[in-house]
């Protein structure tokens, strides 16, 4: 597929070759060995990922009332985790150049949970806010050592569609989890209910251990600083990885601020629903499962530039629908918001992954903590719009982000056509 029919760049300091299809080439591939093990472990390890990362966020009401804030206040308990986890990425991603992708993400599962089960016993919303903020710190040793993983241990042609696997078990980790604490926190309180989220973590992250393939291909890097300042310069340089992580962030920015707020609003009137049917709402993520597991054939149809397109234009109708105040339209809404947002997210991250020509822990990284600051992003001005202005506030924040992403990948075709008509740069 040319440059020009995908958005990508042609010219990142030195160009960039596809490689052609090799026999001996000893990475995985669907159907071969260790694939299966190795997609379970981190379809496991994203669903502990995001159960713990967004798993006070279908709770808010019960917090707020708890604590007697509003939901400006309590939606810190997921802007710190998320914020915690952007700040934190980078580095942790340095470390797994240097002591490998598994040792990373094993460390940081284990962590994590250990947190997560202090949670339930956290005495004021300061310290809740405190904890959830090392929880995601803890967590950020795994997304971008994931992506890197698979860059290095699945062949090209798989990548995106086990990428797209990576992020299903995070969908599927966000719905379990807010399912979960919303039918429990309406019998025992929001305290038990993350305890459970924090022993269902444990267990994937058992898992996780025991299922993943050793690293074949893995390389250790270097630790110093200016070699990582290096790697990270040469990321930020390449438009068409910049371009990725603001769409990253933007369609980030658009899903926190729904996710955070659409518990107040059905809890209020005129819906009125109980704890337990509003995190029963969430389990919607199942077709975010599914739109990111797809995202492969989407982008084969599509190109990069089509898919993109595609998953903003839904993302935006279904914020549009979710405006009416009736029950089917905006559970049909958040349908929409949800299959755009992670199909447009499996595309970027994948992309990322796909560009990258070294440091590719970095390259992840700097994604994923673009991601994670848009979902802080989000939360907060979603939550403070919400404040303002109601649901309305809240939708015309996500269609303002819409419309950035929309604008930079307008802008990435453009630099795609202007770069094919310069002609491919020699090796």
């Amino acid at each position: 597929m040319s440059p020009a029919s995908t958005g990508a760049s042609t010219v990142v300091g030195a160009a960039r070759t596809v490689p052609a299809v090799d026999a001996t080439d000893s990475r995985m591939t669907p159907g071969g060995p260790g694939y299966r093990r190795m997609s379970l472990a981190l379809f496991l390890a994203g669903v502990a990922t995001f159960a713990l990362l967004y798993s006070t966020q279908a709770l808010l009401p019960l917090i707020s009332g708890e604590f007697g804030v509003a939901a400006s206040e309590a939606s810190w308990t997921v802007a710190a985790a998320t914020g915690g986890l952007a700040l934190f990425v980078l580095p942790m991603s340095a470390l797994s150049e240097r002591f490998g992708r598994r040792t990373v993400m094993t460390a940081s599962l284990a962590v994590a949970v250990a947190v997560g089960l202090l949670v339930p016993f956290a005495p004021s919303l300061g310290a809740l806010v405190v904890l959830r903020a090392l929880q995601g710190a803890a967590l950020a040793g795994l997304p971008a050592s994931a992506q890197a993983y698979l860059a290095e241990e699945v062949r090209p042609r798989a990548l995106v569609t086990a990428i797209g696997l990576f992020v299903a078990g995070n969908s599927v980790g966000g719905m379990s989890g807010r399912v979960i604490t919303g039918w429990v926190a309406q019998e025992w309180g929001w305290r038990v209910a993350v305890g459970v989220v924090g022993v269902i973590a444990v267990l994937c992250a058992v898992a996780f251990r025991l299922l993943l393939p050793a690293p074949r291909h893995f390389r250790p890097g270097s630790l110093r600083p200016r070699v990582l300042a290096g790697t990270v310069r040469d990321h930020l340089a390449d438009p068409l990885l910049r371009r990725l992580y603001a769409i990253g962030a933007l369609f980030m920015t658009v899903f926190g601020g729904v996710y955070t707020v659409i518990g107040y609003r059905l809890t209020e009137a005129p819906f009125s629903l109980p704890q337990g049917i509003v995190g029963s709402i969430f389990l919607v993520y199942l077709v975010g499962t599914v739109s990111a597991s797809t995202a492969g054939r989407l982008v084969g149809r599509l190109g990069r530039r089509g898919a993109l397109y595609l998953a903003g234009a839904t993302t935006a109708a279904g914020l549009l629908l979710s405006l009416l105040d009736s029950v089917a339209p905006v559970l049909l809404g958040l349908v929409l918001i949800t299959a755009g947002f992670f199909a447009g997210h499996a595309v970027a991250s994948s992309a990322v992954s796909k560009t990258a020509a070294h440091g590719r822990a970095q390259a992840s990284a700097l994604y994923q903590s673009a991601y994670y600051i848009g979902s802080s992003a989000g939360s907060t001005v979603g939550a403070i719009a919400f404040h303002a202005q109601g649901w309305p506030g809240t939708v015309g924040v996500g269609l303002l982000a819409v419309l950035g992403v929309v604008t930079i990948t307008v802008l990435g075709s453009r630099a795609a056509r202007a770069a094919a008509r310069r002609g491919p740069v020699a090796a």
